[in-house]
């Protein structure tokens, strides 16, 4: 047998290497050994979970019980302790092999890390007005919208929301910026994907917010940011032994409040007082109270979240489910979500690349209520001596009074739903460079898909086939048709498609005393929206046919029906592209100056205005690092900042505004006789239409009292927007079209805000934070004007309640603020007891006033103050939170009141209580006018927890567990004599409560926070 030379060659090269290998383990051996210690909060609290790892190695471990940990390290490496919630803390291991290391917890003092746009930056080195709300100081409670999360807790940021869970909150911050509906809501960016839906993220998964507030922070993001810009940052995985969270909650919720309208006695004692009576056909003997017909007694709601996260220090990961479901206060109604998430972070080459991937997916399912304010009108209205049902089992309806419906046959024999499925992925890399330089790229990608089906069922077809449809303002009540018989179904299918990729390049440097930090970058973004279709039918052979099969539907029998294929809904496709850049520079921490520019294209504009420019400049002073305030214990910090940038709006617009349209403007006649359809055009062409801009300038100063004990804020702001977009009717002789839609007015907002947040109280077992928020904003426009264009002043919102055709409510105008009201003056009652108003030369009539010519200006409804008000208290293993939101100066026109006080038709409408003693002979009760215009101040106590957190370490392998109850809306101090005085303060027609009052609830939930390793 011969020897093989090369292998044993080889063989024996690799025993010397596994000697070698060898022996620098011994060596290895005899320097690394085991480091030991606990981990405490500053208050000597263990933490349990925290993430322990040795610098630029591959081991980590976790805090487990009493906050011990373990792990090999040797003399001179660094150990890196890091907790959600808590600073980042290094240990370098010496002599010593156990110790006990203090992790403080991340505070709102002004060296927090800051989310801005295209990086991060430490409060201390702002110069702008940027509010942050950590994840555990949201509000709580069963909230399915984050606009709801954020109420009263940053000042400037008015939001209003009613008690349907399947509305938005409306956003309004630093007062409305605009005159176009639906144009005014800040942009949200999740993690840094730029106008992300909120919607896709859980409650649970939000680790901060921070709220980009003047022009000089929102302006990298340009031509949409005019409303100020909205940073949410999701929770991460931290390197450490795998956690396993669980948190949900069970609620059950009550009506708040309600309308106090006659029984059926008091109905028939009142009328017989005034020697009238109900008719046959509406006296059945009943007495329904309508409201509990409509209305659910206990709605209940739960929320239930699953989060699992870990990984090494290369490595880290974290995902979640959470479902949530909500009934709706009104029968029928109610949202049904569930989210899930899951977010990978991997470091390479030397931890100079990271890559982090993002994928989150929501699937709700919204039932809403088919002509929802028709319902909740009929619901005060219909006669409380009607049934619901005759006695053979059908729904009770006096067909011969005309806008007369049982709104129990109205919520049950309709159907609306709608199913939306959200996917957000988005790719990042972040590659470090020498010389101080780092490279961003970002990839995003965006779908959404609705589905909404509607029934409406045979009763529908024939009873309700002409119903009386009451919008939300500024929208007017219409008779809708329901074209059709034995049901009418319709379905769509749409979808929404955002492309985004976003590229940077960062350069950090130090010159000594000197820093700079530069960003400059491109972005690209495609959407298409509303690809889609919509098909309708009717005919159905039975009621349970529902709008799922459409085919089932034999609409060719019907002579009149058209199936309607949505021609409102116009496929587009937008392209937006922009270049940015950003530079800030420190001077020995003291002085600081930033400026930033965007340029910005997009389609959707004229074709001489597609592109846009929005500067930004800032400068900060910190003082607290002067000498003169060296050698002092009260003044911890104090800063002086001022900014002014420009931002833009584009909310609102398809590529097709600017463009000269054609379609059917009627027949044309030939020989005196109609012949086919005419054409012509339909919109004209404006190739000058551009941005709206909004610039703003911002003086504030920073503070920190006392240690810390006391902190806040100062911020006054000046916003002026121009070129405000509107559409106006013009002379047909110089334009093809009717209305033009171009760049004409001014619009002005100031304000001050302010913040005061401290620590009366610390001790070892009991603590007391606190913390205030006040904002005033003065809204006015300015003109409405250029010196092409005179436009009128604009009369909005008509009720058209009966009686009272033509009146409006509300007027835009040069020197009032949006929501100004304007109608009559109330004057009180003649000695016949009918009401009275003034004229438009004072004299005070009962008769022969005039719409619009004898109106008045009556206040507007934005409110003067917006003050939240937050308490944290601890003592022990208990906590308790309470918050408390106060509107201060608001004005509300009560239509839903006004249109109710109809003392003279009790005989066909119910009327509430208090207008008993309201004389029939006052034909003008109900007028649109003053009197019903009411205080819309309040004070609510928003919401109120309070929990216990076991010992750590009772149950083994339980890192932390914890129980709650919250209470949310447990009172409302208010002076509204309507359902709520949360009216929605969104839109050109905000604070109108007509029909529009879908019911808040109270809610007490009953919760558990749960962690395991």
């Amino acid at each position: 047998m011969g020897i093989n030379f090369t292998h044993f060659k080889y063989s024996f090269v690799l025993l010397v290497l596994l000697l070698i290998g060898q022996s620098f383990n011994n060596v290895y051996a005899q320097t690394e050994r085991k480091i030991s210690g606990n981990l405490l909060d500053n208050t000597n609290q263990p933490i349990i979970g925290a993430s322990v790892a040795v610098k630029g190695s591959t081991k980590v471990t976790s805090t487990g019980t009493g906050g011990s940990f373990s792990i090999s390290a040797k003399t001179g490496d660094k150990i890196v302790f890091s907790f959600l919630g808590y600073e980042t803390k290094e240990l370098t291991v010496a002599a010593a092999s156990t110790y006990q290391v203090i992790i403080t917890e991340a505070s709102s003092s002004l060296t927090d890390v800051v989310v801005v746009g295209y990086g991060k930056s430490t409060r201390k080195a702002l110069t702008s007005s940027i509010s942050t709300v950590k994840g555990d100081d949201l509000n709580k409670g069963a909230i399915s919208d984050v606009g709801q999360m954020l109420q009263g807790k940053v000042p400037g940021l008015n939001i209003t929301r009613s008690g349907d869970p399947n509305r938005n909150a409306a956003i309004i911050m630093r007062g409305a910026s605009t005159l176009r509906e639906g144009a005014q809501s800040p942009l949200f960016v999740i993690d840094g994907v730029v106008g992300a839906d909120i919607s896709i993220i859980a409650p649970d998964d939000i680790a901060s917010i921070d709220v980009l507030k003047d022009a000089a922070a929102a302006a990298i993001y340009g031509n949409r940011a005019a409303n100020g810009v909205i940073m949410v940052t999701t929770k991460k995985g931290v390197a450490g032994q795998t956690q396993i969270a669980y948190n949900g909650y069970f609620g059950v919720e009550n009506v708040s409040n309600r309308y106090e309208m006659m029984n059926a006695d008091q109905l028939r004692a009142f009328l017989a007082k005034n020697n009238s009576a109900l008719t046959p056909a509406n006296d059945k003997g009943a007495n329904t109270n309508w409201q509990d017909e409509v209305q659910r007694s206990d709605a209940m709601s739960q929320n239930h979240n699953i989060s699992l996260s870990g990984g090494t220090e290369k490595t880290t990961y974290n995902a979640s489910v959470n479902y949530f479901n909500q009934q709706g206060i009104i029968k029928t109604s109610g949202l049904d979500r569930f989210i899930g998430r899951v977010g990978v972070e991997q470091k390479a080459f030397n931890d100079k690349l990271k890559l982090s991937f993002n994928l989150s997916n929501s699937v709700s399912n919204a039932d809403l209520v088919p002509y929802r304010n028709t319902i909740l009108s009929q619901m005060l209205t219909y006669l409380p001596t009607a049934p619901v049902r005759n006695p053979d089992g059908s729904y009770f309806d006096n067909l011969v009074q005309t806008s007369y419906y049982n709104p129990v046959s109205m919520l049950e024999n309709g159907k609306e739903n709608l199913k939306t499925k959200n996917i957000l992925g988005n790719l990042s890399a972040n590659l470090k460079l020498p010389f101080g330089f780092t490279y961003d790229i970002n990839v995003s990608y965006q779908n959404t898909q609705n589905v909404y089906g509607a029934f409406y069922n045979s009763i529908y077809t024939s009873r309700y086939n002409n119903v009386r449809n009451t919008p939300d303002p500024p929208a007017n009540p219409t008779f809708v048709s329901l074209v059709g018989q034995n049901g009418v179904a319709l379905r769509n299918a749409y979808q929404n498609t955002n492309k985004i990729l976003e590229t940077y390049l960062t350069w950090n440097k130090k010159f000594g005393d000197h820093d700079i930090n530069a960003v400059v970058g491109y972005s690209y973004q495609q959407s298409l929206n509303n690809d889609g279709f919509q098909a309708t039918s009717t005919n159905f052979p039975v009621n349970e046919v529902g709008y799922n099969n459409l085919s089932l539907g034999n609409p060719y029998a019907v002579s009149d029906f058209r199936v309607n294929f949505n021609p409102d809904v116009i496929y587009q496709e937008i392209l937006m592209i922009s270049d940015f850049a950003r530079v800030n520079y420190n001077y020995k921490n003291k002085y600081l100056i930033q400026g930033s520019i965007r340029r910005d294209g997009s389609n959707v504009f004229g074709k001489n205005e597609q592109w846009g420019y929005f500067p930004s400049v800032g400068a900060a002073w910190n003082i607290d690092q002067e000498n003169f305030l060296k050698n002092q214990n009260v003044i911890r910090s104090l800063k002086l900042r001022g900014s002014y940038g420009i931002a833009g709006n584009s909310l609102g617009f398809a590529p097709l505004t600017t463009k000269l349209i054609y379609g059917q403007v009627g027949q044309f006649y030939y020989n005196g006789s109609p012949r086919e359809g005419a054409y012509g055009a339909i919109q004209n062409e404006n190739p000058d239409l551009r941005w709206e801009k909004t610039a703003t300038t911002n003086l504030g100063v920073d503070f920190g009292l006392f240690g810390g004990r006391l902190s806040g804020s100062v911020d006054w702001y000046n916003k002026r927007t121009t070129d405000l977009i509107l559409t106006f009717d013009v002379d047909q002789n110089l334009y093809p079209s009717g209305q033009l839609t171009a760049n004409v007015g001014k619009l002005s907002n100031k304000g001050i805000e302010v913040v005061l947040n401290g620590t009366p109280v610390i001790t070892d077992s009991f603590s007391w934070t606190t913390g205030i928020n006040l904002a005033r904003n003065v809204n006015k426009i300015i003109t409405l004007s250029d010196s092409r264009y005179n436009i009128d002043n604009r009369l909005t919102i008509t009720p058209d309640g009966a009686g009272q055709s033509g009146a409006t409510l509300q007027i835009l105008a040069p020197g009032q603020a949006i929501g100004t009201f304007y109608t009559f003056n109330y004057a009180g009652k003649d000695a016949n007891g009918v009401s009275q108003y003034y004229d438009a030369a004072g004299n005070i009539k009962t008769q022969g006033l005039l719409n619009k010519t004898d109106y008045y200006i009556l206040g507007n409804a934005q409110p003067k103050a917006l003050v939240g008000w937050t308490n944290n208290l601890r003592y022990k293993n208990f906590d308790l939170s309470i918050f408390m939101r106060a509107v201060l100066g608001s004005k509300i026109m009560n239509v839903t009141r006004a249109d109710l006080f109809r003392p003279s038709t009790a005989q066909f409408t119910n009327i509430p209580v208090e207008v008993e003693n309201e004389s029939v002979a006052d034909f003008n009760s109900y007028k649109y006018s003053s009197r019903f215009i009411e205080n819309g101040s309040y004070l609510r106590l928003d919401n109120a927890t309070l929990g216990y957190t076991f010992k750590k370490g009772l149950i083994p392998g339980v890192n932390s567990l914890r129980i709650y109850t919250t209470a949310n809306n447990l009172f409302v101090i208010t002076g509204y004599k309507g359902i709520d005085p949360e009216i929605n303060q969104g839109g050109i027609a905000p604070g109108v409560d007509t029909n529009n009052f879908y019911p808040k609830t109270r809610t007490f939930l009953f919760g558990l926070n749960v962690s395991f390793n």
